[in-house]
Formats: structure tokens, sequence, C-alpha cells
């Protein structure tokens, strides 16, 4: 009788079991799905913002200057020398800095 009560007191019960799978994925949501997709939103609001003029960093790390704008091509301009355009993907984009107006 006593094997018995003790037996029943180890084992957990199914709502605890299934409250600890939904902490589990609570706890994977908020730390790793939940930053990409911010990211990810971040990312693409910055890519559709392009603008002609605005210096860019790439992916491989020279800086250049937008000429032009496709749907999914940008055409960049590397150097002072206006000979050394190059096209690209946007998605190899880094960061953006936009163009200063001048007043």
């Amino acid at each position: 009788m006593f094997s018995l009560a003790a037996q029943n007191a180890a084992a957990p019960s199914g709502i605890f079991i299934f409250v600890l799978y939904a902490a589990i994925f609570a706890g994977f949501y908020f730390l790793f799905l939940r930053p990409q997709k911010k990211e990810q939103k971040r990312v693409q609001a910055m890519l559709a913002d392009l603008e002609v003029g605005d210096t860019v960093l790439t992916t491989s790390g020279f800086y250049g200057v937008i000429i032009d704008i496709t749907d999914g091509d940008v055409i960049v301009e590397f150097g002072s020398n206006r000979n050394c355009r190059i096209p690209m993907q946007k998605a190899a984009i880094a960061q953006v800095e936009k163009a200063s107006v001048a007043e």
C-alpha cells in the first residue's frame, strides 16, 4: 500500500506535462523566433526604403552609392572614379545611410 502511494506521488500528471511543454515552447518563441522575425521586418523595411544616392555597406564590407534600383537588384558605384559600377542583389546590402539633403 505504501509503495502504491509513492508511485502515484512520483508520477507527474498530464496537466503538469502539458504546462511544462507549453512553457518550453513559449521560451523558445520569445528567445529565438520573435527576435528573428523582428530583425527580418527591420531588414525588409530598410531594403524597401532604398533610394538613389543612398550610401550602402554591402555584406562583403564595401561602401558604395546606389545609382539605380530595380525590383530585386541595385547598381552600386564603388570608389570615386565612377567606372566601378556593380549590379548586385538587394539582399547583399547590410546597412544604409540616407543621402543628406542640402538646404
